[in-house]
């Protein structure tokens, strides 16, 4: 028996004792107690959970080595994140490369998902994570810590001191991550996400495209288990099918493992008949995976006014936008569509493919539009009617900083764009111009499809000017064609007009001279019955010019008269100058160098008040050819330096062209055919990138008489044999002339002089009837010295007398070479 003292119930004492098996005895009063707990087992880890890797693995080699390269030895611990599109290949290329590195981390390689952009499931919360994390490595339930802060702490404990490469797949965002990280030297995390993490600190960002061509065909081919193809058809259709799939990795593979199940299947036949699918997309899938079903995933992230804006670009009919023709798309302030961009970009929906530009994935444009075409019709067509009313009015600001005429006014049809871009000067206009000119063909092509016929005259009009000055020049006659049909269909005699007018220069300068013409009458006509002068005196100059070159001087100098008249009555004062210039080119043309010479200083002064640089450009170009033909070479060159200097700095290829091919022919007339080769070739070259074959045949033209020049007899023959062909294709009777004239000097060097005789006399036929009489005293020149040949020297006096009348009369600077070869014969010493 106890006494008082030993009683526990008296003395408030608690015995107590552990068994072997964890169970727990006490004593509580006279009561003995006896808690049993299970054992607790000891904890399971998992230290090497990476998926399998792709044994198809392709590419991606310099993506593989900046990975690679971090785990070198003695790096602290390195964070890389690995983003871009949907389907683009990111968990793919973060699995292999940590499967790569698996001998460097040998305490263990992890893999978790984050769920950030899967089915039917919450973005992973850190902390479930964590937990997770801490029990794949060994530590025991129920010595998990409660909060997020406590988990991370003990994660970057048991890290401590460790080697281990972790991949985090598809996170959603930095917070997400951040107590994820280890904290510790020598481990790897190897981050993948939709998502542009540029809130994580320190880490290492690798932003994933789409695959090479090359490297997406070897890839289709390897998921197909076919052999390379052989032949070019076969080479060309993976080409092509691995283009339709937008060389995006889960599309190829995809599209590769339909037809791996068809071993009978041809590639070509499989490609053809996707290029043909309706749904691309629907046929890009097999069993639960499929390219729409993961960039649904993404979509349905988004909020539901950035939602509607993705699927409003993708009723864009071109090949990028900015943030102006996007918040017009979806009509929306500037700022907003500017932070809807940067989301997009941010969660790869949109590229960035140049500061300001974005664009979307070809298969993403499919998808958007595909979502597009659910909405209500009516909220597409103002979408698209914004779009093209901002491209329109800025196409129009942008004409009027660089076009070289006044045109009439174009009513306005829209109201001008919430927003545009300010164009300051040409040099922006201009810029603008050359970043929006798909866009703008693009849109015109749309309308025409969309028979929006309004919308295509008014884009023809806006772009035409621009392709005049940058060319290429079949595009602009394209463009304008549409135009004209579609003014016609509208009944619009107007925009017929302005449209006619604007083709026939397309096709002045790419040598139709017959269309040309054809064009300019029936512009004039439509002009004349609205009552419109200044469409008029546009057309009435640019016929003149047709009649130039079609060696009808005196008509092109009489409508050039008419053309001013009017612009005078219209105080134009750029017409003016514009008809000035024309007016000084037919006189240089018909010999009259002071009178040209005195027009074109008058334009000169004009274009001068005006602030026209390219106007001045042009006048000083033709001053500089004047000064040459008249034999001041000095100031020849002097002017056409600063012309050319004045075109460079516009931009201008065509002025540019031209500047050169009269600085070569100045250095040819110097007597320098080394000086004279390079800005001809030059010349040639941009004449043939502009297709300006009436460039091209001059330059061909002069490059003959410096390779003859040089010794190079054959060279000089088949340069001049070309030019005649091209001159004579153009209907250019005075240039066809011109090489007559060449060819008849080189055969009185290689051949006899009946043969040089023949090109003289053909040569001044043309001459007399197109009033030019430059080569009219050439070709009598040219005669005279071939009837001197051959002992005719009566008969060559007689030719040379009137050669040396007419250059002296046109003030040419031939006048003294050939008096001076006059003289020997009248005093029996031809030379």
């Amino acid at each position: 028996m106890s006494t008082g003292a030993d009683d526990p119930e008296v003395s408030g004492t608690r015995l107590e004792g552990h068994a072997r098996d964890d169970s727990r005895v006490y004593m509580a009063g006279r009561d003995l107690h006896q808690t049993i707990h299970p054992a607790v087992p000891e904890a399971i880890t998992a230290l090497r959970t990476l998926p399998r890797d792709v044994a198809a693995f392709t590419g991606r080699e310099s993506e593989l080595r900046r990975l690679l390269r971090t785990a070198a030895p003695g790096r602290s611990v390195v964070i890389h994140t690995v983003d871009g599109m949907p389907g683009v290949g990111k968990t793919t290329l973060a699995t292999h490369a940590a499967h790569l590195l698996a001998d460097r981390y040998p305490d263990g390689q992890l893999y978790v998902r984050l769920h950030a952009h899967t089915l039917g499931r919450r973005s992973a919360d850190p902390a479930d994570v964590l937990a997770a994390l801490l029990t794949g490595i060994g530590v025991r339930p129920h010595q998990l810590p409660d909060g997020l802060e406590a988990r991370a702490a003990l994660w970057r404990d048991r890290l401590a001191g460790r080697r281990m490469v972790i991949v985090m797949d598809d996170a959603e965002d930095a917070n997400q991550v951040e107590p994820l990280l280890p904290g510790s030297e020598g481990c790897l995390a190897i981050i993948t996400s939709r998502r542009r993490l540029a809130a994580l600190d320190g880490a290492v960002p690798l932003s994933l495209t789409v695959m090479p061509p090359d490297d997406a065909a070897s890839l289709f081919i390897r998921l197909t288990h076919r052999a390379t193809p052989q032949t070019g058809p076969e080479r060309d259709a993976v080409a092509e099918a691995v283009r339709l799939c937008g060389y995006l990795p889960l599309a190829i593979a995809l599209l590769a493992a339909r037809l791996a199940q068809h071993p009978a299947w041809s590639i070509a036949e499989y490609t053809a008949d996707f290029a043909a699918a309706q749904d691309r997309l629907g046929e890009l899938e097999a069993g639960d995976r499929a390219v729409a079903a993961a960039f649904d995933l993404s979509y349905r992230a988004l909020p539901a006014d950035r939602q509607r804006f993705l699927r409003r670009l993708g009723l864009h009919p071109g090949a990028d936008i900015d943030a102006y023709a996007a918040a017009a798309l979806d009509g929306v302030p500037i700022a907003q569509a500017r932070r809807h961009l940067s989301a997009l970009y941010t969660h790869h929906l949109v590229e960035e493919p140049a500061r300001g530009r974005y664009r979307l994935h070809d298969l993403i444009r499919e998808y958007a539009r595909s979502l597009a075409e659910q909405d209500p019709a009516e909220d597409r067509q103002r979408a698209v009617d914004r779009l093209f009313a901002y491209y329109q009015h800025t196409a129009e600001a942008a004409d009027r900083h660089y076009a070289d005429a006044h045109r009439p006014d174009t009513p306005a049809t829209a109201a001008p764009p919430a927003a545009a871009p300010v164009l300051a000067g040409r040099e922006q206009a201009l810029a603008w111009m050359r970043t929006e000119r798909v866009n703008l063909l693009s849109c015109t092509q749309y309308a025409a499809a969309d028979a929006r016929h309004p919308d295509v005259v008014r884009f023809a009009l806006a772009v035409n000017v621009f392709l005049r000055l940058e060319g290429p020049w079949h595009e602009g006659i394209s463009l304008l064609g549409a135009g004209i049909s579609a003014a016609r269909r509208l009944g619009d005699r107007r925009g017929e007009a302005d449209a006619l007018w604007s083709l026939g220069w397309m096709h002045r300068v790419t040598g139709d001279y017959a269309a040309a013409a054809d064009l300019a009458e029936q512009a004039l006509s439509l002009y004349r019955s609205l009552g419109e002068r200044l469409g008029e005196a546009n057309t009435l100059r640019d016929l003149g010019r047709v009649r130039r070159m079609t060696g009808d001087c005196p008509a092109a100098a009489d409508l050039a008269e008419q053309a001013l008249a009017h612009y005078r009555s219209l105080g134009d004062l750029l017409g003016e100058a514009n008809a000035l210039w024309d007016l000084a080119w037919a006189r240089r043309m018909t010999g009259e160098y002071r009178e040209s010479a005195a027009r074109a200083e008058q334009a000169l002064a004009l274009y001068r008040s005006l602030g026209s640089r390219l106007g001045e450009a042009n006048t000083l170009w033709d001053l500089g050819w004047v000064r040459r033909l008249t034999g001041d070479l000095p100031a020849a060159v002097d002017l056409t330096e600063r012309a050319l200097a004045l075109y460079r700095s516009l931009g201008d290829r065509l002025g540019e062209a031209n500047a050169l091919w009269s600085l070569g022919e100045c250095a040819r007339l110097a007597g320098d055919p080394q000086a004279a080769a390079g800005p001809a070739e030059r010349a040639l070259e941009l004449y043939r990138a502009l297709e300006v074959r009436l460039g091209e045949a001059h330059a061909l033209r002069d490059l003959g008489r410096v390779r003859a020049l040089t010794g190079d007899l054959e060279a000089a023959a088949e340069m001049a044999e070309r030019a005649l062909s091209l001159f004579r294709s153009l209907g250019d009777l005075h240039g066809e002339a011109e090489v007559l004239n060449s060819q008849g000097a080189l055969l009185a060097q290689t051949s006899t002089a009946d043969e040089a005789l023949d090109r003289h006399r053909q040569a001044l036929r043309i001459a007399r009837r197109v009033n030019s009489p430059l080569e009219e005293a050439r070709a009598l020149e040219g005669a005279a010295r071939c009837a001197a040949a051959t002992g005719a020297v009566p008969a060559a006096r007689a030719e040379l007398r009137e050669a040396v009348a007419i250059y002296r009369r046109i003030g040419a600077a031939e006048a003294a070479t050939a008096a001076e070869y006059l003289a020997s014969l009248e005093g029996g010493h031809p030379r």
